[in-house]
């Protein structure tokens, strides 16, 4: 009898990308470590406040908002950006170090887990604007689709596991000494990178091409990446104002406790794991661009099950469903959006774009955040659930009158910019 190995087959016949998948996915479990421990720290150990964990949050995001478009720009005039993943990584295990070091000696404290915060935050940013240059650089073009569902479905199942993993390995060995397995697994990621060699595309030079704003220009002027970004903007703008309540309405208006809310969470995770699976097969039987405006649907329109759950036997199930789908939902974007802008992006102008992506996507969660808060206190919590939930579902009016619901494969890469 044979046995046939269950791995991929293009983990099987591509090492180098192989070696990259792994050390993302040993990154990202060891992210889930982190997500945990690091609040838990300033709540339990520091007596940190709601303003000082919103102050947290913030440090760890404003980097997006500061520096996406020059470290873009930097980036894309860099001669080996795979270098730049394996300092950012680097950097990335020796700030977290600092932490459990500052713990055992007594000197910790919310400044230091500012500051690394703000750090971490800014080499991720190095990390994600080079990630695409040498994600292309590993893979032909027919499998940019099959080579991000694997690296999607790594993130699905690190929410899935990873957050009970992280809750024991907290529990058994308290939050400063855990985050020493997530400084181990930023440099198992560098390693895994280090060893997946590539040919990646030349930097730009010179020119407009190199300039600050040819990252949005070329957005601007470019029907499908402008569409996905109008419609993933306004996606999150009221995403991210849903999510900021779910926690509080879920357990005032609902009657959820924490452990019923966790359990709906890492469904959603299930769901995510699915998305990542299906995309594929979803892409190749009704095209691309049809999937892309059916998970811009997928993702939002659950969710009115949760604003709806208020006064049914069981709300808890209902959430649940929601975030099953949800997840779904978000994954196919996640993949559909990642793989159309590989193929669509010109290699030296991929920095630039992933910078100006960074910095809308990442500007209108704070906005949506605390207008989400406003709204509530002016309506009330289940009526803006609703105008969220709603709102979230415009996005997809943004591709309606584009060129994606007509898009059937990947398109070539674009050459006017």
């Amino acid at each position: 009898m044979i046995v046939r190995s269950p791995m991929p087959r293009l983990l099987k016949k591509n090492r180098p990308f192989r070696d990259f998948w792994v050390g993302q996915t040993v990154s990202l479990f060891g992210d889930q470590v982190s997500l945990l421990a690091i609040p838990l720290l300033a709540a339990l150990e520091l007596d940190a406040g709601a303003a000082q964990m919103g102050l947290l949050t913030a440090a760890a995001l404003a980097p997006n908002l500061l520096f996406a478009i020059h470290l873009g720009a930097w980036a894309d005039r860099r001669p080996r950006r795979r270098e730049l993943l394996i300092a950012a990584d680097v950097g990335r295990a020796l700030l977290l170090l600092t932490i459990p070091l500052a713990w055992l000696f007594g000197v910790l404290s919310l400044g230091q887990l500012y500051v690394v915060a703000f750090a971490a935050g800014s080499l991720g940013v190095v990390f994600s604007v080079a990630y695409d240059i040498v994600f292309v650089a590993l893979l032909d073009r027919r499998h940019y689709i099959e080579g991000s569902s694997l690296l999607n479905g790594s993130r699905a199942a690190s929410v899935v596991a990873g957050n009970s993993v992280a809750g024991l390995l907290v529990q058994a060995l308290t939050a400063p000494i855990a985050l020493l397995l997530d400084a181990l697994s930023y440099l198992g990621s560098a390693l895994y990178i280090r060893r997946a060699g590539a040919v990646e595309a030349s930097p730009a030079r010179g020119g407009e091409s190199v300039s600050l704003a040819a990252g949005a220009r070329f957005i601007s002027r470019t029907p499908l990446i402008r569409a996905s970004l109008l419609a993933s903007a306004t996606l999150n703008l009221f995403n991210t104002g849903f999510y900021a309540l779910l926690v509080l309405y879920a357990t005032q208006n609902l009657g959820m406790g924490a452990g019923a809310l966790g359990l709906a969470l890492a469904i959603g995770g299930f769901g995510s794991l699915l998305g990542a699976l299906v995309t594929r097969r979803l892409s190749s039987r009704v095209g691309l661009g049809r999937a892309l405006v059916f998970a811009f649907v997928l993702c939002p329109a659950p969710l009115l099950l949760v604003p709806a759950a208020a006064g049914t036997p069981m709300p808890a199930a209902l959430v649940a469903v929601a975030e099953f789908f949800n997840g779904m939902g978000v994954m196919v974007l996640d993949v559909g959006l990642g793989s159309l802008y590989a193929a669509l992006v010109p290699d030296q102008m991929r920095a630039r774009v992933s910078g100006a992506f960074l910095l809308v996507n990442y500007g209108v969660r704070p906005i949506g955040a605390v207008a989400g808060g406003l709204l509530a206190m002016a309506v009330g919590l289940r009526t803006t659930m609703w105008v969220t939930a709603i709102g979230a579902l415009a996005g997809v009016l943004w591709l309606l009158p584009s060129p994606m619901p007509r898009l059937r494969d990947l398109p070539r890469a674009a050459v006017d910019y």
